[in-house]
């Protein structure tokens, strides 16, 4: 009788530790890659736009004044733990003087935006940054960390973007790509799948 007792609370373990394992697997999104912003010199196309209850806007994301392409990237967020990783390669200018560069911005950070224009008190829209990383010239950058803040219960649609980092002054902040083909469950697929440190330079 103690036997079988042992065995059945092994099996639901077992199955508790699936579960548990399952829900952890189903609260990572991975964006499998990553597109710069679509704009003309000078014109904004913000994102993450809330507004009031008379169509005022509160907030918003400004993009960078100018085009941005990539050659590839991706992201993946646990939003149970914060836990982010990305890398985007090819991160340049799409015009001016320094279009196939990335021009004078050295330094991003990774966003992840839950429920998008949410005003609603009870699922607002959240913005969190991870810590800035360093962008090569040749538009490179790759980062494994966490967020700065605490994820929401409640992470709808969850948007990721590429933004200017601090160390650019009035310009920090506006964004610059953003995650496309977002995924359920699909932790650590990564495009191209290697390390782009000897590209850096």
């Amino acid at each position: 009788m103690k036997k079988g007792i042992a065995v059945a609370a092994f099996v639901l373990l077992l199955c508790g530790g699936g579960q548990a394992i399952a829900a952890r697997h189903d609260s990572v999104v991975t964006w499998r890659n990553i597109v710069g912003v679509i704009t003309a010199p000078g014109v904004d196309n913000p994102v993450a736009v809330t507004l009031d209850n008379r169509g005022n806007v509160v907030s918003q994301i400004h993009s960078g004044t100018l085009p941005w392409v990539t050659r590839e990237g991706s992201a993946s967020v646990d939003l149970t733990t914060g836990a982010v990783e990305f890398t985007v390669s090819g991160l340049v200018l799409n015009g001016g003087n320094a279009a196939g560069t990335a021009g004078p911005i050295n330094q991003v950070v990774g966003t992840l935006i839950c429920n998008p224009g949410g005003s609603d008190a009870q699922q607002p829209q959240v913005v969190l940054d991870t810590q800035p990383v360093a962008l090569s010239t040749r538009g490179n950058a790759r980062f494994s960390g966490e967020l700065t803040g605490a994820v929401p219960n409640e992470c709808g649609t969850p948007l990721f973007l590429i933004r200017i980092g601090p160390a650019f002054g009035p310009f920090a902040g506006r964004w610059l790509a953003t995650g496309v083909e977002p995924r359920i469950g699909a932790a650590h697929e990564f495009a191209g799948g290697h390390d782009h440190e000897h590209e850096r330079r």
